[in-house]
């Protein structure tokens, strides 16, 4: 899949910069006269590498290593001129690309590579050109063509590679954090599972109570447990959104039915009298609201007020939701949002990160404004339509 993306891009490139068959004439023209000047392009190219001590750094393998790389410089030369420029070519040339990530290459030396060769055979077109004859503007611009879309496709070679590795460790270092935040958050709940089964299993005639009690702590931690699963399943599987016209008031109460105010906790709504018509999908901007209501619930343990607000904002309705609570440090306010980084003692980290990417799939944004000490507001942004007739 890889390759024919490639191929597909190289051919669209290809078209772009308005190569065409004359200029592979051109250049195949040239070849037999040009490519006696290949020898002393080799030899000035690797007299170059051995004066510089970086390029020259790349050179482990001695004098037999030089010798199959100027080879496999001459083919790669005769390849530029005479074509043909098939998908073998491609192929080989995106290869070269990847070998510079495997040995390590850096892409400002392939660039000053390549600039060498193009003085070194521009210079000798320009020199063997017989005096008079026509086409030699042409013929260096498909010289200039061949040379531009060479590096175009060694470059993406190389970024493509390099992003790939990236993404690998990337994933592997995420995979590593995830690991270490499950077995975090499974182990307490295991562990008073395991210490109330124990009770259960080994003190005899135990009274009604202790038995009623232990069970509802093992329903309660595999709560728990189950919680920290169906995070990263929603982290994981959040699927595209079935969008449509929906009024945000009854969204934000059908959230409160489900998840009500602690008794300490003032509930003021501020709707206005204008009904709040956006468009999105219900079910997955309901699972942000939720969100948003535990997490200003949590962080006023205490009691305080939560105020929820609707207002326009050009051709968005917001909704604020905002809390009186312990607000959250400069240092940690654009982290938030982020994939497995919580303030909580307890939690994967995965809330705020599951609500930023459900609004951005229902092209709406979350905003957070807070300062220790005073609270937080979090602010759903979502586009807005009109009602329903």
């Amino acid at each position: 899949m890889q390759t024919e993306r490639m191929l597909d891009r190289m051919r669209r490139i290809e078209a772009y910069v308005g190569w065409t068959e004359a200029d592979a004439a051109r250049l195949a023209g040239v070849r037999a006269w040009l490519g006696r000047a290949l020898p002393d392009l080799v030899e000035d190219f690797y007299a170059a590498i051995e004066r510089d001590e970086e390029a020259r750094g790349l050179l482990t393998g001695g004098p037999e290593q030089v010798a199959r790389l100027r080879g496999s410089l001459t083919r790669w030369l005769e390849e530029l001129l005479g074509g043909p420029y098939d998908r073998a070519y491609w192929e080989r040339r995106y290869r070269v690309g990847l070998r510079h990530v495997e040995v390590g290459v850096d892409p400002l030396i392939t660039s000053a590579a390549m600039a060498r060769l193009r003085a070194g055979l521009v210079g000798a077109l320009l020199s063997g050109w017989p005096a008079g004859q026509p086409g030699l503007a042409e013929t260096a611009r498909s010289l200039h063509l061949r040379l531009d879309l060479d590096h175009a496709l060694m470059t993406y070679a190389y970024q493509s590679e390099l992003l790939e590795r990236t993404q690998r460790v990337e994933r592997l270092a995420t995979l590593g954090q995830i690991a270490g935040g499950v077995a975090h958050e499974l182990r307490n709940p295991l562990n008073v599972m395991k210490t109330s089964i124990y009770y259960l299993k080994n003190v005899r005639h135990a009274p009604a109570e202790k038995v009623e009690e232990h069970l509802e702590r093992i329903e309660r931690q595999v709560g728990l447990a189950n919680g920290v699963i169906t995070a990263l399943s929603d982290f994981a599987r959040t699927p595209m959104p079935t969008v449509g016209p929906v009024r945000l008031e009854g969204l934000v109460e059908e959230a409160l039915e489900v998840n009500p105010a602690p008794a300490a906790v003032e509930l003021v709504r501020r709707y206005g009298e204008e009904s709040a018509w956006v468009v999105c999908d219900a079910d997955q901007v309901g699972i942000v609201v939720a969100n948003l209501l535990r997490n200003a619930y949590d962080a006023m343990p205490g009691g305080g007020r939560l105020e929820l607000a609707i207002r326009r904002e050009g051709p968005w309705w917001g909704l604020d939701v905002s809390d009186t609570g312990q607000g959250i440090a400069a240092e940690d306010l654009g982290k938030v949002q982020e994939p497995l980084y919580t303030t909580k003692a307890r939690g994967l980290g995965l809330g705020l990160a599951i609500a930023r990417l459900l609004l951005e799939r229902n092209q709406g944004q979350l905003r957070v404004q807070s300062q220790p000490g005073c609270g937080s507001t979090f602010t759903i942004l979502l586009r807005s339509v009109e009602p329903p007739r």
